[in-house]
Parts: structure tokens; C-alpha cells; sequence
């Protein structure tokens, strides 16, 4: 048999998007549902592309040393922070990419997460149907950051808690904005997320988009 490197991330559906728009859960019931193999990208930016990224700035002549949160969080501003959470999602994707070369699963594989981007899929996928974008609303999103612990807990380090939130939730929600303008010029689908459907519900409605492939 000769290997394909990129057979599995051809082949997958990919759910991209704005942070706190429920893209886990959903991934996570669409692989119970239908027998598939989840691939959460948090998980794995987290931890194996950190090590990742430390072996690249070695190879690079860069210090591997953690920054200083108040500068990458406090003495920052959400525009510039935006701009460079975008500017590392390609690299990130060549390593989701490696990662999915490695998977051969028996149906198709699901993967879900916010550096997913409708840019960096489009060209991978056999057809652009194979991508879904789920955003909150501002409404839905302020109603995420006060339910959720992990969005809305005190960054480690920082001299500032709440403005460094500020920054954080900001910059995440001008990511989003521009992933739905990404979506919308490659023509794919773009779901606004605004709390009227609860998990499963979400997932009918993305397994419906998906159900040719499912």
C-alpha cells in the first residue's frame, strides 16, 4: 500500500470558528454519533505543538523562554494580538496536518478548533462543503464568558487580570470576525451561534450540513 500523507485531513470535516461557540461539543457528538474520530485542536496546541514550537524557535536561533504575560496579555493591545494569533495559525496547521497524517481511521476523521481556518482548510479539502463556521453572537458570547470557567479565569502571571481578559476576549472576538470574512469569500458555511439550540440541537443542525459525508 503506499501511503498518503494527506488522505485523512483530505478526506476530514473540519469545524472552524469564533472561541465559545460550542465546536467541541459538537465535534465530540458528530464522532459518538457516527462512529468517527474526533481531532480537538486545543488539546494538541496545548501540549505536543508546544513542544513544537519550542524545537522551532531553537532551530531558528530564537530563545525558548517563556514571555512575560504582562507583555504578551497586559501592555499589549487586542488588535495587535489579533494579528499575531493569525500570523502563527499556519504554522500551526502544517503541524495539525502532520498530526492528521498519522491517523487512518475507518471513517472520516472531525476536527474542530478555532486555528482551523476556512484559508488554510479550503486548499486541503476535496470540497469546501467539508467545512462548517460556527461564531457566537455578542450576546451569546458575553453569556459564555460569565458561564465559563475557562473563559473567564485569571491569566497566570499578569499584573492585571481584568484588563488582560479584556485583551484576551477582544482579540478572540476579532479572530472570529475575520474567519467569518475568510468563510465567506472561500463559500463556506458560517453558522452564527446565539444560545437558542442547545449542544445536540447544534450538532443536528451540523450534521445536516454534513450529512453527505457522514
Amino acid at each position: 500500500m503506499e501511503f498518503d500523507a494527506t488522505a485523512t485531513a483530505r478526506r476530514a470535516l473540519w469545524i472552524g470558528g469564533g472561541q465559545w461557540a460550542g465546536k467541541s461539543t459538537v465535534a465530540v457528538n458528530l464522532a459518538l454519533r457516527h462512529g468517527l474520530t474526533a481531532y480537538l485542536y486545543d488539546r494538541h496546541d496545548a501540549r505536543g505543538h508546544d513542544d513544537r514550537r519550542i524545537a522551532d524557535q531553537v532551530r531558528r536561533g530564537e530563545s525558548p523562554a517563556s514571555p512575560d504575560p504582562d507583555a504578551v496579555w497586559v501592555r499589549t493591545d487586542p488588535t495587535r494580538m489579533a494579528a499575531e494569533t493569525l500570523a502563527g495559525f499556519a504554522r500551526r496547521f502544517a503541524w495539525v496536518l502532520d498530526d492528521l497524517s498519522a491517523l487512518v481511521p475507518g471513517r472520516r476523521l472531525v476536527a474542530e478548533g478555532w486555528g482551523l481556518r476556512p484559508e488554510l482548510v479550503a486548499p486541503v479539502v476535496e470540497s469546501v462543503r467539508q467545512m462548517v463556521v460556527l461564531v457566537p453572537t455578542a450576546e451569546f458570547r458575553a453569556h459564555q464568558l460569565t458561564r465559563l470557567p475557562r473563559a473567564s479565569n485569571a491569566l497566570a502571571g499578569v499584573s492585571d487580570p481584568e484588563r488582560a481578559n479584556r485583551n484576551r476576549w477582544k482579540r478572540d472576538e476579532l479572530v472570529a470576525v475575520d474567519a467569518v470574512a475568510q468563510a465567506e469569500a472561500l463559500g463556506v458555511r458560517v453558522v452564527e451561534v446565539d444560545g437558542s439550540l442547545d449542544g445536540e440541537q447544534l450538532t443536528d443542525l451540523v450534521a445536516e450540513h454534513f450529512a453527505a459525508y457522514l
